[in-house]
C-alpha cells in the first residue's frame, strides 16, 4: 500500500445472508461421501445419496494461515437433513492450537453448536438468527442443523489456530444430537 492511497476493502459482505465476494475468498462443499464415519446409523447413512450436500464453508484469510495475530472470517451453510435421527452437522475439530478461541454467531436457520471439553462433557447452545457464541480454548465444536431451512452460522478465529479434525474423526464427540418425537436431544452413545 502506498502512503496516502485510499482503497476499496477486497471483500465485501452481504448482511442479510454472510456471504462473501472478492479475493481471496476459499469455497468448500462438504458432501455426505466427505463426513462419513460421523453419523451413528451407518445402514441409514449407506443408503442416502453420497453425493448429498450438506454443508458448505466461505472463508477469508487476508493472511496466510498460521500467522499469530491475524485473524480469519467465515461462513457456514449446513443443509437441512438427517442420517437416521441424527441431524446433518459439520464434522468438528479442537484447534491444533488448542489455546485459541473463536466466535459464531447464528444468522438464519435454527440448530445447535455441539461443544465438548478435553474431558469430554458435551453440551449444546441453540444457534439462530442474532445467538453469539463464545468457543473457549481446549474446546471441540461442530454445527448441527435442527430446523427445515439452511442453517447460515458466522465465524471468526486467530489465524494460527488451526484445525485438529483427527482427534475427533478418531475418538468422536461424547454424545450425539439425535430427534426424538421432534425435539433436538443430546444422548450418550
Amino acid at each position: 500500500m502506498k502512503h496516502l492511497q485510499i482503497h476499496k476493502s477486497p471483500v465485501e459482505l452481504n448482511l442479510n445472508d454472510f456471504s462473501m465476494i472478492g479475493e481471496p475468498i476459499v469455497n468448500q462443499a462438504r458432501h455426505l461421501k466427505d463426513i462419513s464415519g460421523i453419523f451413528h446409523d451407518q445402514k441409514a447413512f449407506d443408503e442416502l445419496d453420497p453425493e448429498s450436500l450438506t454443508y458448505r464453508v466461505q472463508m477469508w484469510n487476508p493472511v496466510a494461515d498460521g500467522t499469530e495475530g491475524g485473524l480469519a472470517f467465515g461462513r457456514t451453510i449446513i443443509f437441512p437433513g438427517k442420517v437416521g435421527d441424527e441431524y446433518f452437522m459439520t464434522k468438528g475439530h479442537f484447534h491444533a492450537k488448542s489455546d485459541r478461541a473463536e466466535f459464531y454467531w447464528g444468522v438464519q436457520g435454527k440448530g445447535m453448536l455441539i461443544l465438548m471439553d478435553r474431558n469430554r462433557h458435551t453440551w449444546a447452545e441453540e444457534v439462530h438468527p442474532g445467538s453469539l457464541h463464545y468457543i473457549g480454548s481446549d474446546t471441540a465444536h461442530r454445527l448441527a442443523n435442527t430446523g427445515q431451512e439452511e442453517l447460515v452460522v458466522g465465524a471468526c478465529w486467530p489465524s494460527d489456530a488451526g484445525h485438529n479434525y483427527e482427534e475427533i474423526a478418531e475418538n468422536g464427540f461424547s454424545a450425539r444430537l439425535v430427534e426424538i418425537k421432534g425435539v433436538p436431544i443430546l444422548m450418550n452413545y
